[in-house]
């Protein structure tokens, strides 16, 4: 099959897929965030700048979740419910990431800037 493509056709690859590269990158990602949004039970539990480290409390059906805000981003740290999967979100960095413990009801979502695109908001 190699046999088969000339010079030219591996500088039409070549640049095909830097040309799909450069979009993945300049459509997919999001803008540096300002502000950390926390929810708690569906409703705004605090809207805090990204700017100042700090570790905040917030209480859940299940018992409090921690957030902590440090260089600028975002994560969940402790949280009580049973799979964590919002602890090993990991740090949120740019506006429009989430991270989001569905048995406490605990939110942490980045905002300020360009959101990210994903496919809900497509």
């Amino acid at each position: 099959m190699l046999q088969h493509i000339k010079p030219g056709d591996y500088l039409t690859l070549l640049v095909g897929g830097l040309c799909t590269i450069w979009i993945t990158v300049a459509v997919w990602s999001g803008g540096p965030a300002d502000k950390a949004l926390i929810r708690s039970g569906g409703k705004v539990f605090l809207e805090v700048p990204l700017s100042r480290d700090q570790q905040i409390e917030v209480p859940g059906p299940l018992g409090t979740s921690i957030v902590t805000i440090e260089k600028r981003r975002a994560r969940i740290t402790s949280d009580p419910s049973p799979r964590q999967y919002c602890v090993r979100q990991g740090w949120l960095q740019q506006a429009g990431e989430i991270a989001i413990c569905l048995p406490n009801q605990v939110s942490v979502e980045l905002t300020g800037g360009a959101k990210k695109y994903d496919s809900l908001n497509y």
